[in-house]
């Protein structure tokens, strides 16, 4: 049940049709999948949507059943949800051997053409905080979308049935929900079904989004001012979070909703504790004109202008880490010689047994005096031998000082000093992206300047968000000199490889085999040291692990390179 509420297919919920993500009915499902999801369909699955959803007509679901194969690849598992014309399905990408959500649904479908118009595009924007399309096509007779499926996720709704979220963890949320959705309404793509299904938290403490223009466009929704339709859902969910309720009336998503007559009341005048900030923030993108309680600001129309107001508020710290203290050290009760008997009664006190006798007897007498003579003559021997050694060491002083200089100076030549080795020139080095990663910047990794810093693009991962091993900064020394030792200080702790080109190659090489590894390290400041001398005019200081942000993102900050030869 863990891997089906994480997983990338929310396809049997229409909660915000009316208002927005205001509504939610029972949901309905296939006896393969009765239950799975905790919102509604009636309406629709009825034929009777309102607002922007528009009817399926007469298409039935396709006959499908686990072990089916579409494309010769993707092996059906479980089917999730069966409603309204279409299902949508757990499979396994054979080709990959991973498995993947498919929505699935008949070609003559009234919304087949919609449908695939929104994957494809969606596909398209590529941007990692959603999760992603990763097929859209049309074979006999069906239309299917292929999605990433992730098992390590977890959906907001799952994580809000224990209480509400924390106040870090809610702000991570909308700032992170709310940024994906401006980028995304930057390139012209709405998402008009975000709910606590569509949200996911991932074991690394990233949000994503699932079903962007794709869940919409299965149920027919749209909205003649979508900006502001998912503008209201992000501050639904920021409601939500905080509170534990849906703030309407209806009930949905497993979260009990407003009383009734009410009218929409801040979130800290739901619960007590509530961040004002946050709960002034929520109020804002909802629709209720922006007025709060003690404040009026203008509502937030757009993610854009949500995401502005995000960031003029206080920055909110993560909590302190806890730790448990150490229990207290308990003497044990083993002692020397006991080991195995029986620990006395308290209060019994215990003979103590008395030291043997020392040796009184002739024979213990004479062997006392045996070992005092030994004693003295080793003791005469070695004050002789030290006595004689002195007086050789005393007639031999002078040759030797004189011998000394000439020999040292013919057999010990003299270490050459290290020195700092000066940087001619950086350039950025992303052999397996997009080819470049803020180069007009990169001369702040060795300015000798610790505030300033060259930073790479954001990921959603430490390793690049699995989409490169690395990437990183040519150094160019002007000429071929030996290398002793690079120092590197960054902003988090960041792992890095140094690698040296050919002493004899001619010109900057552009290959990442052209490169050898020399030395690795992990840190805030990684001293490189290689194991042998290198003698190179081209470095590259290669990141293969990034921090995590304060932005909740992973970015490589690189402060300042130190070289010495």
């Amino acid at each position: 049940m863990a891997e089906r509420s994480t997983a990338a297919v929310d396809v049997a919920d229409t909660s915000g049709d009316e208002p927005l993500t205001a509504k939610a009915d029972q949901s309905t499902a296939d006896g393969v999948a009765k239950n799975r999801e905790r919102d509604t369909e009636d309406v629709e699955a009825q034929g009777q949507g309102s607002g922007g959803t528009e009817s399926s007509g007469k298409a039935s679901p396709p006959e499908l059943h686990s072990g089916h194969k579409l494309a010769r690849r993707y092996r059906l598992e479980e089917c999730v949800t069966r409603l309204d014309g279409f299902s949508s399905w757990r499979a396994v990408d054979e080709k990959l051997r991973r498995a993947v959500g498919v929505h699935i649904l008949p070609a003559d479908h009234a919304r087949a053409r919609s449908v695939l118009a929104a994957a494809r595009s969606s596909a398209l924007l590529g941007d990692p905080r959603f999760v992603q399309v990763l097929d859209a096509v049309e074979e006999n007779d069906l239309v299917y979308v292929v999605h990433e499926w992730l098992p390590d996720a977890t959906e907001l709704t799952t994580l809000l049935a224990p209480g509400p979220l924390e106040v870090y963890d809610a702000y991570q949320m909308v700032s992170q929900v709310a940024s994906a959705m401006a980028a995304a309404h930057r390139e012209g793509l709405a998402h008009l079904r975000l709910n606590p299904n569509a949200v996911l938290r991932t074991s690394s403490g990233q949000w994503r989004i699932r079903g962007l223009a794709v869940n919409a466009a299965l149920r027919g929704v749209s909205s003649e001012t979508p900006q502001r339709a998912d503008t209201e859902a992000i501050g639904a969910l920021l409601y939500a979070a905080l509170t534990q309720r849906w703030p309407y009336e209806n009930d949905a998503y497993g979260l009990a909703g407003l009383p009734k007559d009410v009218g929409l009341i801040a979130p800290d005048q739901v619960r007590a504790g509530v961040h004002r900030g946050l709960s002034e923030l929520s109020m804002r993108a909802l629709a209720n004109d922006g007025a709060t309680a003690s404040r009026h600001e203008s509502a937030c129309t757009t993610p854009e202008e949500l995401v502005k107001a995000i960031g003029e508020m206080p920055r909110i710290r993560p909590p302190e880490p806890t730790f448990t203290a150490p229990p207290e050290y308990q003497r044990t009760t083993y002692q020397q010689g006991t080991y195995g008997r029986p620990a006395p009664h308290p209060g019994v006190t215990q003979p103590v047994t008395p030291p043997p006798p020392p040796l009184q007897s002739r024979t213990g007498r004479a062997l006392k005096w045996a070992v005092s003579a030994l004693l003295i003559a080793a003791l005469g021997l070695g004050s002789w031998q030290l006595a004689d050694a002195l007086m050789d060491r005393g007639g031999k002083s002078d040759e030797t000082n004189q011998t000394q200089t000439t020999d040292d100076g013919d057999k010990s030549p003299t270490k050459a000093a290290s020195g700092p080795i000066t940087i001619v020139k950086g350039f950025d080095f992303d052999p397996f992206g997009d080819g470049s990663e803020k180069p007009a910047d990169i001369k702040k990794a060795f300015d000798s300047d610790p505030s300033s810093y060259w930073e790479t693009n954001y990921y959603q991962g430490a390793k690049f968000g699995n989409l490169k091993p690395g990437l990183g900064i040519i150094l160019d020394l002007g000429k071929v000199q030996d290398v002793g030792k690079v120092t590197v200080t960054f902003m988090g702790d960041t792992s890095v490889e140094l690698r040296a080109a050919s002493s004899d190659a001619a010109s900057r090489p552009t290959s990442f085999d052209a490169y050898s590894k020399v030395a690795s390290g992990s840190g805030t400041g990684v001293p490189l040291t290689p194991d042998k001398a290198v003698k190179t005019r081209y470095l590259l200081v290669w990141l293969t692990k990034l921090p995590l942000t304060e932005d909740g993102t992973y970015r490589g900050r690189v402060a300042d390179i130190k070289i010495a030869s």
